[in-house]
């Protein structure tokens, strides 16, 4: 093929390829915060029958059903009782089973403390407090602010407050290497220090020589 019939083609292959580059580094990226809020808004008018079939419904996005568990808690989980409480109970129980989606998860465990705090505060801690630190920034914020709203739900107990700092004190057990070149904390570290804060406050000062002591100069 002579060269003036050539020009053209590799001019076409260059104009495609940068075009399809563009098309690639513009594409939108998803924001999960806005997704969960925007179906969370959506359903915020359906019964809680509803909400329970979407929550027991496998084939639903994890955002959706996320958002469906989260507006059962916020509308209904305080006013079922009996027969109905324990069939939202498992059903979110299969839901949280079943998922490996980590915000069905916390607004799951986060569920399961209001609607019985007794029973689940003590096995659904933990987990969430191990959300803190999760590489999703949405996933960590849910977490803190699920914690931090079965706080406020509560009345301040000395167990619940042991198991919430226990939790928070291994971890940052575990990150101590890190913490020494710290002095200005980012958003995870400043949720798992507010937290701790609140239960060195229920639980005493002398709990502070538990902790390590790259801590307590962050505190």
């Amino acid at each position: 093929m002579k060269p003036n019939k050539i020009f053209p083609f590799l001019f076409l292959f260059f104009f495609l390829s940068v075009t399809y580059t563009h098309s690639q580094e513009t594409e939108p990226i998803f924001d999960d915060k806005l997704l969960l809020n925007g179906y969370a808004e959506k359903y915020t008018d359906e019964s809680k029958e509803v909400l329970l079939a979407m929550i027991g419904d496998d084939t639903l996005s994890p955002y959706k059903t996320a958002a469906a568990i989260k507006v059962f808690r916020e509308k209904y989980s305080r006013e079922v009782f009996k027969t109905d409480k324990k069939i939202a109970l498992r059903t979110i129980l299969r839901c949280l089973a079943r998922s490996d989606s980590s915000f069905i998860q916390v607004e799951t465990m986060h569920t399961l403390c209001l609607m019985n705090r007794y029973k689940y505060f003590e096995s659904m801690i933990p987990s969430l407090i191990q959300k803190l630190i999760h590489y999703n920034d949405t996933v960590s914020e849910l977490a803190y602010d699920s914690i931090d709203n079965i706080i406020k739900n509560g009345h301040n107990r000395p167990r619940e407050a042991r198991i919430i700092f226990n939790g928070l004190r291994r971890q940052l057990f575990l990150t101590r290497k890190r913490l020494q070149n710290i002095t200005k904390p980012d958003p995870k570290l400043k949720r798992q220090l507010e937290l701790l804060r609140w239960a060195i406050k229920i639980l005493g000062n002398e709990e502070l020589r538990r902790l390590p002591s790259e801590v307590i100069s962050l505190l």
